[in-house]
């Protein structure tokens, strides 16, 4: 895998959620109502939740099958679960990584009738067809968040069965800021499950 990680730590996810909300305060935009695009997007939402008193929806879109890897199209999961009609709605997910899903999401809230929509991701990946109204990083890079740790070294584990491969993987993964305690924890816990 030639992939670049980026790892944040929780410390530093939260200090790019404050900036966020700041540049969403000092705008003209006052969201009604808050959409997690879900997963990813659960986290940071309820944190802007909190920092701009704002309550939060939900809508599922599932995109990924691995790291780096994405199906062709976006899929609609859960529809969104709050009414957003006549509302200025904010949607919030980790990041825009090649947007798609977030353009579902835009136009679907859109055809459920309401009245503006704009989005906040903490991390923006310029090749993304949507830019954020507020993003707090711009990066190239795969990112690793915190609440998908074990997630991310399960499918690192799962396509390389190589052991020399993961290792190689696991040691990127460290070297950008993934506690190396951790990584080792994750990677024994999944190498002893037993195949299902």
């Amino acid at each position: 895998m030639k992939v670049e990680f980026d790892v944040p730590n929780w410390r530093n996810i939260y200090l790019m959620l404050l900036n966020l909300a700041e540049k969403i305060r000092r705008g003209t935009f006052k969201p009604d109502v808050i959409i997690a695009v879900s997963r990813g997007g659960w986290l940071p939402a309820r944190v802007l939740s909190d920092l701009i008193e704002a309550p939060t929806g939900n809508v599922g879109v599932d995109f990924y099958l691995g790291v780096a890897e994405t199906r062709k199209v976006p899929v609609l999961t859960q529809n969104v679960n709050v009414p957003v009609a006549g509302k200025k709605v904010l949607v919030v997910d980790d990041v825009a990584d090649s947007g798609k899903s977030l353009k579902l999401v835009k136009k679907l809230l859109f055809k459920q009738g309401a009245m503006d929509v704009q989005v906040a991701t903490i991390y923006y990946k310029p090749l993304s067809i949507i830019k954020p109204d507020y993003f707090a990083r711009e990066t190239k890079r795969w990112v690793v968040f915190p609440w998908e740790t074990k997630e991310t070294i399960r499918r690192i584990f799962e396509k390389n069965r190589d052991e020399t491969i993961v290792k190689v993987e696991i040691a990127k993964l460290v070297k950008a800021g993934l506690p190396k305690e951790l990584a080792e924890h994750f990677l024994k816990e999944i190498s002893e499950e037993k195949p299902c």
